[in-house]
């Protein structure tokens, strides 16, 4: 306890100094800057300012009511991050969350970390920060991704050792802002998942991608039953992956059409094994727990 009132009181005491105007500190060369920057500060909710480079839009009602509660009962746990921008003003980099439940909680102050950062450092810190620690949609992911690299010049090699991701992770992202916008709105409600999205992709009439993302939605669609109404429409079928035995060169006519068959029945790339006493094993991939379940129906149905 006493090294928590310790820690505490230094926070106040160090918010008393940000008071002064005598001690205005704008730079980290600046006179006590050293005790500011980097230390856990008691700041007024009043003097920060929300911060327009957050990604994320939205927020949960429930969830900040839940976490309001939270912080009436034990305070909170981690300090907010901000960034000075003029004499008793600040603006949020991270902590968006815990800033709005400490006002429904009727906070007047909140510890936080203070920054001296630049628009385009503050902008990298809270884009990247929340990619990597928020439950961020697809879409907002992708938004995010695209700020960085438009507003600093970021290539998408770079943005992968930036934030850790695959490049091609992120291209990935960021082909989802080429959807139908309300099909991205349909992703962000949380409508269709980031592999319908994927799937859409593939179908540039804006008008066609719409009357799938119904289909999805009125009739549960899966992921792998959308993507099977995509390569039916771009005239694209999948051929079956055959695999005989080595005593056989060409598999039987009969099973070469059966194959086919199967194939077209289950949507999958159905594999053969033949042996030369004409005995063999179908093996049907599956995707998913999703996918595999989409096989059971199928198989049940006859």
């Amino acid at each position: 306890m006493a090294k928590a009132t310790k820690k505490q009181a230094l926070g106040r005491g160090l918010s008393a100094l940000l008071k002064d105007p005598e001690n205005d500190i704008k730079s980290v060369e600046d006179k006590n800057a050293d005790k500011v920057v980097g230390n856990i500060i008691e700041l007024e909710l009043e003097s920060i300012d929300v911060n327009p480079f957050q990604p994320r839009t939205s927020f949960n009602d429930e969830t900040l009511r839940e976490l309001a509660t939270s912080i009436k009962e034990i305070g909170v746990i981690q300090p907010i991050t901000v960034r000075k921008l003029d004499f008793d003003n600040y603006q949020l980099v991270s902590g968006e969350r815990r800033f709005r439940a400490s006002k429904l909680a009727g906070l007047k102050s909140i510890p936080a970390y203070i920054r001296i950062a630049n628009d385009q450092e503050s902008l990298t810190m809270a884009l990247v920060e929340n990619i990597q620690r928020q439950d961020l949609d697809p879409i907002e992911i992708a938004l995010s991704y695209q700020r960085l690299i438009d507003e600093i010049s970021l290539t998408q090699e770079q943005l992968s050792d930036r934030v850790g991701k695959k490049r091609s992770t992120i291209a990935n992202y960021l082909r989802l802002l080429k959807l139908d916008p309300i099909v991205q709105t349909g992703m962000r409600d949380g409508f269709i998942s980031m592999g319908h999205g994927r799937a859409l992709i593939n179908i540039e009439d804006q008008q066609k991608q719409l009357d799938i993302y119904e289909s999805i939605i009125g009739k549960s669609l899966s992921v792998r039953e959308t993507e099977q109404i995509v390569r039916s429409l771009n005239g694209k079928t999948e051929k079956p992956t055959t695999a005989i035995s080595s005593t056989s060169n060409v598999l039987p006519k009969h099973i070469s059409k059966g194959v086919k068959e199967f194939s077209d029945y289950f949507g999958a790339k159905i594999d053969v094994k033949v042996s030369s006493k004409g005995n063999g094993k179908l093996i049907i991939p599956f995707s998913s727990k999703e996918d595999f379940e989409r096989l059971k129906k199928l198989i049940g149905e006859d």
